[in-house]
């Protein structure tokens, strides 16, 4: 059916004969790249922009160029554009913003992407509050920047100038002119290599031309060191630019990316399921996938064998955080190259096996699945696997993340068992030694075993191994993996997918210490009750001394005439409504259980732990007396790919049994990468129907990782995190046991967002009441 501009007629009847004549000519234009939605707010922007009263230059550079940028970057940056135009309007003029909408079509083209897109418009709207002299110089010169520089680049560039010329304005307007020294200098050093844009069409032919498929390549902003490309619903994402290394141009770099992750989507028939898996295993179950799927490039395109291997040879001259990763840089050259050896004979049978079997079972992922585990086993047993931060950073620049090759399942510990019969659950039973030796029927029983028994003293095998049966078989699920932005406060931008979280789940413990904490503060537990009586919801309540109620205050009524009688002026509030008073609150109580946490209290023979414990236990027991959805749950943190989050108890979970065990097994260590867990938690909290959510974070000292050594950088994050679930309706509140946290935490969670106890032992008596008062 044919679009016509007649259907759009109301949109046109306020706009000038001027602009109406422009759209009559672009309109049809507009019609071959968007759907009736996208041209409702393309003439919707431009009925806004007509609205501001700049001048028609400004609707009519919005109207000519948009559908250049929808073309490039698809109609969903359309209300984007139309938002960063209505910001500018009160920091700008018309002439700046129309100038604006010139530079799109080229930043459009030079960026290629609709994110991308969006962060231009952002660094746009940022100079418009910090150098608004340099907006017009720079959009003039857009052309030349953006075809030297990235994104990132061009932010570092601009913000060079800002710093430098903040109030210098004749120099500030020359640097954004590109006529000042400094502007060269500093733009030759941001100057990368090769930009993708550049490379992006002949990449897309190279890739036609081996596999006779088109692939859907688009840039990213890869300004940050960790940076991997990776493949999303079959899309490949590529940095935005990258450096020559050595002498390999930039150009052979993007080839060899692209056929690599071109390999991955061709030559992977099924997903590997990442079930039971930790991190480590992962990577090096990925480490075989990589060669299994380039062994089939190469039988298809041998010249590939040759391109991928001069990335794999290269010389550097940094030396590596740990000694495996060289090891591991030339066994994955060993996959690559049969003719290839080590002085270490297992790594050399395990290359050998791969070479023998690969041609059978070269279709199969399940074959890089046990080699890998193989491989993982070899260095576990040599305690030579590095922490997951050094594995990721393994120097073989072509490869991406490998987020392609797995499958996570639907991860929900409270699904599914309930409805099972009696016969069917499992149970866990603790026993004595000798019942353990005399009954066991499979000692290596795996997750699906009717029965888990728990040993209650610790029974260790003949090998002596440093470790019990109890240790050696207790396995806990681990979630699929959860990403999350974070807050860089040096360029002011979140760094997207970040943070990776994994829900796990501690040891379970006795229930029977729980119940001993809440005997032993039984005297705290009276005084909870009393608070409970007061927050219980009170049922229907009769307000009265209204005007607009719903019914007559009879008392009120009669009050009124007599004053009628006595010539005084009469109360016209006669009127009282019933008023069903509820509480409507959901609460996450968050731990915070790092190493400090072990910690014991100077002055006491109790840790940290003990404390949070017990303080959890009351703050749990008043929360479940008023009848509160609530949750407990904790975190951990090993460098930003692995922040642990615990879940002792759920919304859905009543205080039982269950939850106690879990609450006793409550264990310490690691750091505390806070704004990640605080995101996460949020997460949980949203799902919840009530209308006030409060999350409630316990935490003994500032937030910290062993990979962040800039002590403000979550500090940062953390605040920001409060401001993100401040924006969607979650309240943060701190609890803090360092008394040393005035000079940190007022400035993260706010003025009267956070509380300090300097005596620690009285946390177990002040939450509660802390609690009451929050919620109150």
């Amino acid at each position: 059916m044919a679009i016509k501009l007649e259907n759009y007629e109301e949109f046109l009847e306020d706009i000038a004969p001027e602009i109406r004549n422009v759209l009559e000519g672009t309109f049809s234009e507009a019609t071959h790249v968007m759907s009736p939605t996208g041209l409702q707010t393309y003439l919707e922007g431009a009925k806004a922009l007509a609205n501001l009263g700049r001048g028609s230059d400004l609707v009519i550079s919005y109207l000519q160029e948009m559908p250049l940028v929808v073309k490039e970057c698809g109609e969903d940056v359309i209300a984007d554009c139309i938002a960063a135009a209505l910001k500018l309007s009160s920091m700008t003029s018309g002439e700046v913003i129309a100038l604006l909408f010139s530079s799109l079509p080229t930043a459009s083209r030079r960026l290629g992407d609709a994110e991308l897109l969006r962060g231009y418009l952002t660094l746009i709207h940022q100079l418009s509050a910090t150098a608004a002299r340099g907006l017009r110089p720079m959009l003039s010169h857009v052309d030349e920047l953006l075809s030297k520089l990235t994104l990132s680049g061009l932010r570092r560039w601009a913000n060079f100038g800002v710093q430098a010329y903040r109030r210098d304005f004749q120099n500030l307007t020359a640097y954004f002119n590109l006529e000042s020294q400094d502007s060269l200098a500093v733009l030759q050093k941001e100057r990368r290599g090769t930009l993708f844009i550049d490379t992006q069409r002949k990449l897309n032919f190279y890739l036609r031309a081996l596999w006779g498929r088109d692939f859907f390549l688009r840039p990213t902003g890869a300004d940050y060191t960790d940076f991997k490309p990776y493949i999303e619903k079959h899309i490949v994402h590529m940095p935005d630019a990258v450096d020559a290394i050595g002498d390999i141009s930039g150009l052979e770099l993007y080839r060899a990316t692209c056929a690599h992750m071109a390999a991955h989507i061709c030559y992977t028939s099924s997903r590997i399921s990442a079930e039971e898996l930790g991190p480590a295993q992962m990577f090096f179950i990925a480490l075989v996938e990589d060669a299994r799927v380039e062994y089939k490039a190469i039988r298809e395109f041998p010249g590939l064998k040759k391109l991928w291997r001069s990335l794999l040879v290269l010389e550097y001259e940094d030396e590596p955080e740990h000694k495996t990763i060289p090891i591991l840089e030339h066994f994955a050259l060993m996959l690559l190259d049969a003719s290839e050896r080590s002085g270490d004979e297992e790594l050399n049978a395990l290359a050998d096996r791969f070479h023998e079997e690969i041609e059978e079972r070269q279709d199969d992922n399940r074959f890089s699945w046990n080699l890998g585990v193989d491989l993982f086993n070899l260095f576990m047993a040599r305690r030579e696997v590095p922490s997951l931060r050094i594995l990721d950073r393994i120097r073989i620049p072509y490869r991406d993340d490998n987020r392609f090759v797995w499958e996570f399942e639907e991860f929900d510990w409270d699904q599914g068992t309930e409805y099972l019969p009696a016969s069917q659950r499992q149970v866990r039973r603790t026993v004595s030694v000798m019942e353990m030796i005399n009954e066991l029927d499979c000692e290596l029983a795996g997750d699906d075993a009717q029965e888990i028994w728990t040993c209650q003293t610790e029974l260790f095998p003949y090998e002596d191994q440093g470790v019990s049966f109890n240790e050696m078989w207790g396995k806990e699920p681990i979630s699929e993996p959860f990403h999350y932005q974070e807050w860089d406060y040096q360029i002011q931008l979140h760094r997207p997918d970040w943070v990776t979280l994994y829900e796990k789940r501690q040891p379970r413990g006795d229930p029977e210490t729980i119940n001993d904490i809440i005997t032993e503060y039984k005297p705290v537990a009276h005084r909870i009750k009393q608070i409970i009586d007061l927050l219980t919801p009170e049922g229907v309540q009769r307000v009265r001394n209204m005007e607009d109620g719903d019914e007559i205050d009879i008392n009120a009524a009669i009050d009124a005439m007599v004053a009628i009688r006595m010539g005084e002026q009469p109360n016209p509030r006669i009127t009282m409504r019933n008023v069903l008073k509820t509480r409507d609150l959901s609460v996450v109580v968050l731990m915070d259980l790092s190493e400090s946490t072990n910690e014991t209290v100077e002055g006491s023979d109790k840790t940290i732990l003990q404390l949070t414990k017990e303080a959890s236990t009351l703050v749990a027991t008043a929360i479940d007396g008023i009848g509160d959805p609530f949750a407990l749950h904790g975190f951990a943190s090993d460098g930003r790919h692995d922040v642990q989050y615990y879940r002792f108890k759920d919304f859905n979970q009543h205080f039982d049994d269950e939850v106690k065990a879990r609450l006793a097994g409550m264990q310490g260590g690691l750091s505390t990468r806070m704004g990640a867990a605080m995101r996460h938690a949020g997460q949980h909290l949203l799902k919840q129907p009530e209308r006030r959510k409060l999350l409630l974070i316990i935490t003994d000292g500032e937030p910290a990782d062993i990979d962040e050594r800039d002590p403000q950088h979550l500090r940062h994050d953390t605040r920001k995190a409060v401001e993100e679930l401040y924006s969607r309706g979650v309240m943060s509140y701190c609890l803090t046991l360092d008394p040393n946290a005035d000079s940190y935490v007022k400035r993260i969670f706010g003025m009267n967002n956070y509380t300090i106890i300097d005596n620690v032992e009285k946390l177990p008596e002040k939450l509660p009441v802390l609690f009451a008062t929050l919620t109150s």
